[in-house]
């Protein structure tokens, strides 16, 4: 189980989370901004609120919030993609 230790609200609608295992990375939360009770996160100055839980996620005064071990898991998958992107950039650079 993933454990958040800290969270830093950044410009944007990003983040950037502390993991217990030596592990931290900025997310950025805009494409969860989709209606319903996401939307108070609109607000920048209660975007910034974010804290981090009793579950040791990251959540919002209104309920809305992050499990650990789906930012995790969502983050590495991102990187994955990222790399793959790169990887693909530069094998039509080198041609």
């Amino acid at each position: 189980m993933e454990s958040i230790i800290e969270v830093i609200p950044l410009d944007d609608y990003k983040v950037k989370v502390k993991f217990a295992k030596n592990f931290s990375a900025e997310v950025d939360i805009k494409p969860f901004i989709r209606g319903g009770i996401s939307d108070a996160l609109k607000d920048k100055s209660f975007f910034r609120s974010v804290k981090v839980d009793d579950f040791n996620g990251i959540s919002w005064d209104n309920g809305f919030d992050f499990c650990p071990n789906f930012l995790r898991e969502y983050i590495e998958s991102n990187r994955k993609k990222s790399n793959a992107e790169d990887n693909d950039i530069n094998k039509v650079a080198d041609n």
